[in-house]
């Protein structure tokens, strides 16, 4: 994510964008633009750690079929070694700052990120940038990240949890770029070679596709002489990201693929509306309360699964889903798809919805605990979320949902349910997951 370079003659010619602050939580947030790079910085005060994360836009939309994968594959090669810190250089270095370095990918982005002590982080930070920009992509490197991935692409229907996720990927995707999995195939990262990945590497380096996220105790003209130093002498280039299609939830479907299994692993899948969404509010407390509700039907009066749960992702074309593992999966189901029938026709009662908001009080203070959960918080919502500034909004936003909003948002959306299942094809009626709601 970074590089040092001469400092005082850049700092007049590359800031040509614009600098605003505004207090969000506990802290001011800024943003800023260094040659095309868009930079928040959150400070705070209070915190001994600093974290960044460098965002790569587009996630799957920058990849197909083909070449499913490399994207995730050449980060996790970038990271292992670069020209100034070679393996055993980085291990050495990394041990003695305290700093953890690594990457990931998703279907809506890619990240390289960096969590250092605020005392190590102008150290720490030379380390990331040559691991950004000057990544070497040795032989012995990429086979070490090659035999990982596809040791975990060969385990990923080894449980019969995993085998559910693979099967949900492989039925609601279809058709859709989330179909071309960020983790690749097995045939696909197979073949990538060193060469491929740095060729595709290269094509990552412009700022235009890039953002850059820093949360922690550091000064924001330091951060801002950093930033200056490492990114001045990227191309700018002109990516745009490509408009990426909802999900489209039809009709109800079943799929069922047979296991031997004394337990049926069931996931029912349904649209929710993204972060960027009127809607978003109101359906996660919808599906708060859909959570409450089947874990009471399913767990506690009749006992029919230990752990039988309503969520809704995060993701840019996004979705919510039931899941329960069951011996009587068309009883499970059955009470879980009237709960949702009952809340697309019936408003929520006031003294079961008064709770609501200092459940999400709780939760979201507890998930926002750590810089870097900060960071990729502000970085979603910057990508997909409408802008960075919406982050500040959501516990007002959870605050003004009303028992109406609710009832709409279930209307709306709990409906068009596609199951799949790990289990026993017998043991599934077929018209109890198949019933429409209306």
């Amino acid at each position: 994510m970074k590089f040092l370079l001469p400092v005082l003659l850049l700092l007049s010619f590359v800031f040509t964008g614009y600098s605003q602050t505004k207090p969000v939580g506990d802290a001011a947030v800024s943003e800023f633009e260094v040659n095309g790079l868009k930079v928040i910085f959150k400070r705070r005060t209070s915190s001994p750690t600093v974290s960044a994360g460098l965002f790569v836009r587009g996630g799957v939309r920058n990849q197909t079929a083909a070449n499913a994968g490399i994207e995730n594959m050449a980060l996790s090669a970038a990271v292992e070694a670069s020209k100034k810190y070679p393996r055993e250089v980085l291990r050495k270095e990394l041990a003695k700052t305290g700093s953890v370095i690594g990457s990931g990918s998703n279907y809506d982005f890619s990240v390289v990120s960096l969590t250092s002590t605020s005392e190590n982080f102008g150290r720490s930070w030379d380390v990331f940038t040559d691991l950004v920009l000057n990544p070497t992509f040795t032989s012995e490197d990429v086979d070490r990240v090659r035999n990982a991935a596809l040791a975990g692409l060969r385990n990923s229907t080894a449980s019969p949890d995993s085998a559910l996720g693979d099967l949900e990927e492989k039925v609601v995707y279809a058709g859709h770029p989330y179909s071309n999995s960020p983790n690749g195939t097995i045939e696909t990262v197979s073949k990538f070679t060193p060469a491929d990945l740095a060729a595709y590497h290269k094509t990552l380096l412009q700022t235009s596709r890039l953002l850059l996220v820093i949360v922690g105790d550091a000064d924001e003209a330091e951060i801002r002489k950093y930033v200056t130093s490492s990114f001045s002498g990227l191309p700018k280039g002109d990516y745009k990201d490509k408009p990426l299609p909802p999900l489209s939830f039809t009709q109800p479907t079943l799929d069922v693929v047979r296991r031997p299994l004394t337990t049926n692993y069931i996931k029912g899948i349904f649209a929710a509306p993204s972060l960027a969404s009127p809607d978003y509010y109101a359906m996660r407390v919808a599906m708060a309360i859909l959570q409450s509700r089947v874990y009471q039907e399913v767990r506690i009066k009749r006992n029919l699964s230990y752990a039988p749960n309503a969520e809704m992702d995060n993701s840019e074309a996004n979705s919510a889903n039931i899941y329960v593992t069951a011996v009587d999966a068309n009883q499970s189901v059955a009470l879980m798809l009237n709960e949702m029938q009952t809340m697309r026709n019936k408003e929520i009662d006031e003294d079961e919805f008064a709770g609501v908001p200092g459940y999400f009080l709780t939760t979201y203070y507890a998930d926002q605990e750590t810089n870097a959960a900060q960071a990729g918080e502000l970085g979603r919502y910057e990508l997909y979320g409408g802008g960075w500034r919406n982050s500040a909004k959501f516990l007002d936003g959870i605050r003004g949902v009303k028992p109406a909003d609710v009832l709409a948002v279930a209307k709306k959306y709990m409906k068009n349910v596609r199951f799949v299942v790990i289990g026993d094809p017998k043991a599934i009626e077929r018209t109890v997951f198949l019933e429409p709601l209306n």
